[in-house]
């Protein structure tokens, strides 16, 4: 494998992301990773590794701008905020960033896929919602609402939702909803749902089950083994 970062410059933000490429010759179908509220992290990196090792080119991208990295609670919800306030910046740096990475060289442009954690599970649901040109996302433990005030245009992408279910910042009202909406927009899509695990079960560094948040190794195990089959069904 070998690695490279990629700048995509979106309005005032720079973000930069890991390109991690496969041995062998390409073109490659490529997956965006979607982080966290903390922002780009060893853990989407050591994902897109994974992935590499699987024959994709995986990209651990940044959504906020310079590999901003937040180191509390209260850092990571201030990097967030400004974009679940305006769904349309989230939207634009999005659609950047599939263009971004169908533009590598390496990259077959015509098999892309996205996925990513928490926050980026929204991004990677968001990204369907937009109308992007990927075939397939899907959601680890990530936030379910819709956007408000956007277009609508028709959801083409396959869409697998792996959730905790009991995971405090989804609960099952919301998980209703968002199966009401991929249907009425005529989506490709299927949930699967962990029992006892809750947010960040992926996140072998999530400790705090008390508080909603904790590392789940069947539901990491099983969501990983179903993503590997979901792009192979897609690719």
């Amino acid at each position: 494998m070998h690695e490279y970062e990629i700048e995509t410059p979106v309005g005032d933000v720079n973000l930069k992301s890991l390109v991690v490429v496969p041995d062998g010759d390409g073109p490659f179908p490529a997956v965006l990773i979607f982080p966290q509220w903390s922002g780009r992290s060893p853990h989407e990196e050591d994902h897109a590794r994974k992935l590499a090792r699987q024959g994709y080119v995986a990209v651990a991208t940044d959504l906020f701008g310079d590999k901003k990295r937040g180191a509390s609670d209260e850092e990571n919800q201030a990097l967030i905020t400004p974009l679940l306030n305006n769904r349309e910046v989230l939207r634009q740096r999005l659609l950047a960033l599939v263009d971004a990475v169908g533009g590598q060289k390496e990259v077959d442009a015509g098999r892309l896929a996205a996925c990513g954690y928490c926050f980026g599970g929204l991004c990677a649901l968001d990204t369907a919602r937009a109308g992007a040109a990927v075939r397939g996302v899907a959601s680890f433990h990530g936030l379910f609402a819709a956007p408000e005030g956007l277009d609508t245009p028709q959801i083409t992408a396959s869409i697998a939702v792996y959730h905790g279910w009991d995971d405090p910042m989804a609960p099952p009202e919301h998980v209703v909803q968002l199966g009401k909406e991929l249907s009425e927009r005529g989506a490709d899509w299927y949930l699967t749902a962990y029992g006892n695990a809750v947010h960040a079960f992926t996140n072998k560094d999530a400790d705090a089950k008390a508080d909603g948040k904790a590392y789940d190794p069947k539901a990491d195990q099983r969501s990983w083994r179903d993503f590997l089959g979901f792009l192979n069904e897609l690719f």
